[in-house]
């Protein structure tokens, strides 16, 4: 037979027990995160008219471009993850990629005006207002929320995509023009308002200067037929894990997993009453 110590500590978690069922479980109350699938056919605006300058990864600096880009504004080893230099000579390129190596990462890629972060370990304050996709994303602090978007250009009769590499050409502040319905604050350069890679100047058929349309595209709406799909580890075409939804695909199922068992939870208690 059980100690009468035994028999008390049982009786008062019993007690416990059932005061606890009594109450209900415990429910914690969390914001709806939002739900990326909404967002697989948001039109962005045009920005109409834009200069477009090509760059390229590797590039040395110049009296026209001091900013030499063996790294990028979110990547210190751009260059060697690259894969090497993205030569822009139509004598040293295969097609729309260089001859001397294949591409590790996408070999269309643009630079916009603008980072998001001041650092490692924080954003510009206007970032999580101006940035469309920003709470989407729900980033640690200092983690980029730019770098790898898709954007959609025209020139030249012709329609191509690409991600968002690199900030330039020339500031890195600029989210009136970027985000907003402002033309771009650089006046060097006719006043360029994104850089594009050769590939890109390639696939479009342009000079190194062209005036262009472009705007942010959501990855579902990127054809995946295109030479944008081919090529790079940073290419969720190639690489499912690339792409910048795919946190806040997985929180969001997440956030419908607990709900479903916080609502079988309830309806166990309510049966067994």
């Amino acid at each position: 037979m059980p100690s009468p110590q035994v028999i008390r500590k049982l009786i008062i978690f019993t007690l416990m027990a059932s005061s606890a069922f009594a109450q209900g479980p415990r429910v914690t109350i969390v914001n709806t995160p939002p739900n990326p699938a909404k967002y697989g056919k948001k039109i962005y605006p045009w920005k109409k008219n834009i200069t477009a300058t090509v760059f390229w990864v590797g590039e040395k600096p110049t009296p026209n471009n001091p900013t030499p880009n063996d790294k990028s504004s979110w990547d210190t080893q751009w260059m060697k993850n690259f894969g090497g230099y993205d030569n822009p000579k139509k004598s040293a390129r295969n097609g729309l990629v260089p001859k001397a190596f294949t591409p590790k990462q996408n070999p269309f890629y643009i630079a916009l005006p603008y980072n998001d972060c001041l650092n490692h370990a924080m954003h510009k304050p206007e970032a999580s207002r101006v940035i469309p996709w920003f709470k989407r994303i729900n980033p640690k602090p200092g983690q980029t929320v730019c770098k790898g978007r898709w954007v959609q250009i025209v020139a030249n009769k012709k329609v191509c995509y690409a991600q968002w590499e690199d900030c330039g050409p020339f500031v890195t502040n600029d989210y009136e023009y970027v985000f907003g319905n402002k033309r771009p604050k650089n006046t060097k350069n006719k006043n360029a308002g994104i850089d594009i890679s050769p590939a890109v100047r390639d696939y479009l058929g342009v000079g190194n200067s062209a005036t262009v349309h472009w705007r942010f595209i959501e990855f579902a709406q990127v054809p995946k037929t295109g030479p944008w799909a081919q090529l790079g580890d940073n290419n969720p075409f190639r690489n499912p894990e690339a792409n910048p939804d795919r946190l806040a695909r997985l929180r969001y199922f997440e956030y419908l997993r607990k709900r479903r068992d916080a609502a079988y939870l309830k309806k166990d208690i309510r049966r067994s009453k």
